[in-house]
């Protein structure tokens, strides 16, 4: 099989598709591995290093799509990449393809692309194996970049996350308890924040009580729109991590709510990458990653974790290498046939979409395929 693994061409996108590690072992098993040239430099990985692990370089995106029956990514292709791949082949990565933009949708439909979208690969458990390690990078990262947006120099409120002896700390608020949520709760209570988690499940707000045996600095509440509305008012940092499998993220905190927000707190939106669960998001960047709304600070980057684009790259490659293995051994129809968390990744085969979910939500806008 020739795999294609191209330079990401997102501002600020430094992960990479696959590690010189997972070169190394396609080529040993006779496979064709073309890497763009600095593909891997924001993750540490020279070309050098993806020359000793048995790849070939290439020195421009076209031949790495061109080159390929699969081109292993990071993000969705763009329109101008869906152009120079092969009709027929295939591409895997980060693909949020309820959110694509029509034309990337259509062009990837025209050439007859298959397209596995790793946020949507799905265990027997209801499980997110290929998202979940970014989903603990992105907990993880959450408490420093809210201490640092409230800061005075960021134009936040001036508090301090964890407090001091006589000064309360901030009281941060996340809507979702999945694995980000529960994440992003571990990470903001070792920092000395209190916690308020709010999840429409209840069994997910027991489970995480029973993991964290939490003391008085965490509050678990079931997420009603009056609850909802209730810690609005009162958080310092309101973190949106509200997911739909396939689907675009519901907005789950209105732009009346925001309005109700004490001045200068922080909104983390979590799900941009899916739309956003918050009416007044939109997307920012690293270089320019907060925005003022209803003086309320906006967080809301995308690609969050590519600034942290080693341990990233080595999560999901850890987490997506069995799938990809599976593919070039044995084909991807019989990966398919074999993998039932694989066959429920596959959003597009040969120009039709075969995933339900996400054909009912680009029929919501509009596109019928």
């Amino acid at each position: 099989m020739d795999i294609g693994i191209p330079k990401e061409q997102r501002p600020d996108e430094h992960r990479v598709g696959l590690t010189p590690a997972g070169v190394q072992l396609l080529s040993a098993a006779g496979h064709a591995c073309s890497i763009e040239t600095g593909a891997g430099e924001g993750a540490g990985f020279s070309d050098h290093d993806y020359e000793r692990a048995g790849g070939r370089i290439v020195y421009s995106s076209e031949e790495a799509f061109g080159r390929a029956d699969l081109v292993i990514k990071v993000e969705r292709p763009s329109t101008d990449e869906v152009s120079w791949m092969r009709e027929g082949s295939s591409v895997v990565g980060f693909l949020h393809l309820a959110v694509c933009p029509t034309d990337q949708i259509e062009a990837m439909l025209a050439r007859k692309i298959t397209a596995i979208a790793y946020e949507m690969i799905q265990d027997d458990e209801g499980g997110l194996p290929v998202l979940t390690p970014l989903s603990q990078v992105a907990g993880k990262m959450t408490p420093q970049l809210a201490a640092t947006f409230l800061q005075n120099d960021h134009g936040g409120k001036g508090i301090l996350l964890g407090g001091v002896p006589g000064v309360p700390p901030a009281e941060v608020v996340i809507i979702g308890a999945g694995t980000y949520g529960i994440t992003a709760t571990q990470s903001f209570l070792l920092a000395g924040a209190s916690v308020y988690v709010l999840d429409q499940s209840l069994a997910r707000l027991q489970y995480l009580e029973q993991l964290l045996r939490p003391g008085g600095s965490l509050v678990t509440m079931v997420s009603h729109e009056f609850n909802v509305r209730k810690v609005t008012r009162f958080a310092d940092v309101l973190v949106g991590a509200v997911l739909q499998r396939a689907q675009r993220a519901p907005v789950v905190i209105s732009r009346d709510m925001v309005r109700s927000m004490k001045a200068r707190s922080l909104i983390m939106d979590i799900s941009i990458d899916q739309g956003g669960c918050v009416e007044t998001s939109r997307p920012t960047t690293h270089r320019d990653p907060i925005f003022m709304e209803e003086n309320v600070l906006h967080y809301c980057v995308p690609n969050m974790t590519s600034v942290v684009a080693r341990t990233a790259t080595h999560g999901f490659n850890n987490a997506a290498w069995p799938f990809l293995w599976q593919i070039a051994r044995e084909g991807l129809d019989t990966a398919l046939d074999q993998q039932p968390a694989l066959r429920r990744g596959l959003a597009m085969r040969y120009g039709t979409v075969t995933s339900p979910a996400l054909a009912t939500a680009l029929s919501a806008r509009g596109l019928r395929r």
